[in-house]
């Protein structure tokens, strides 16, 4: 997919790029796998707002993925590659021979009228679901699943990719794009080949007004509030934050503090860390 430039006629067109939505073949979604997604702006049940830097956007209705891949041996073919506001990669419109429809990440490689198919004997392609056990050492994988039959969960941003390093016991060693080994069961799925739309992390927004399209509001930096609202704030002038390192609107440590948990159930599943 293609990266679209503009004649810099405003300050703004000088840096925005758009994709080229080469890979899209189909404009409408089913509607039979649309549902409603609710705007939260950030806040909780009770109101008040628990993420902040979120509200407005254009509205969005939720495109179910199959991320499961659970109906086995059964032949689909692709009918359209659609885009998808809810997540950086797109999406495959599959049918399978009963008749049922199904949305599942679209790989690199896949397009209308490829097939694709899930199970033990399924095929080494882009596109195919599979338990670890059944694809080959060295294989680059994505959508993992963290427990058997839970669905996808690891790897499913666009252009990412893991490779299936070993397989020793019930476990495997796969290399996430982070550059973590972790162990993961040998009976959990993951789907061959690299998740889509690869040219995603070159787009530039260019603009605050398409900041504003995705639903984020602005950023305000502690350093330009007062004392009251941010550790940072006050002073005369451009002040330093004033503390051993820079802090969170609430006092807690930031910018390179651990805060993953020491005794955390799934370190043990950690072979390496990330770079």
């Amino acid at each position: 997919m293609g990266m679209k430039h503009f004649r810099p006629t405003t300050p703004s067109l000088r840096n925005t790029t758009v994709s080229t939505f080469d890979e899209i073949t189909k404009k409408t979604p089913e509607k039979s796998l649309l549902t409603v997604k609710k705007e939260k702006a950030g806040r909780n049940s009770y109101g008040r707002v628990t993420v902040r830097h979120q509200g407005g956007g254009n509205r969005q209705k939720y495109r179910i993925i199959d991320f499961k891949r659970n109906k086995d041996d059964m032949i689909a073919t692709v009918v359209g590659i659609e885009y998808d506001p809810n997540r950086s990669a797109n999406i495959a419109l599959i049918k399978y021979e009963d008749g049922t429809l199904s949305y599942i990440l679209a790989p690199v490689g896949l397009t209308d009228g490829d097939k694709v198919v899930s199970g033990q004997k399924a095929d080494i392609k882009p596109g195919n679901c599979m338990p670890i056990e059944a694809i080959p050492v060295g294989t680059m994988i994505h959508n993992i699943e963290l427990n058997p039959g839970q669905g996808g969960k690891m790897v499913r941003a666009a252009g990412q990719e893991a490779q299936l390093m070993a397989k020793e016991g019930k476990y495997a060693h796969v290399r996430l794009p982070s550059g973590e080994m972790r162990l993961v069961m040998t009976r959990c799925r993951a789907t061959i080949g690299t998740v889509g739309n690869t040219d995603h992390e070159n787009v530039k927004l260019g603009k605050a007004g398409r900041t504003r399209h995705l639903g984020i509001r602005p950023t305000v930096r502690g350093s330009v509030m007062n004392p009251v609202d941010h550790p940072h704030g006050g002073g005369e002038g451009r002040a330093p934050v004033g503390h051993a390192g820079p802090m969170t609107p609430w006092g807690k440590p930031a910018l390179g503090y651990k805060t993953r948990k020491k005794n955390k159930q799934s370190n043990k599943m950690i072979v390496k860390r990330r770079k």
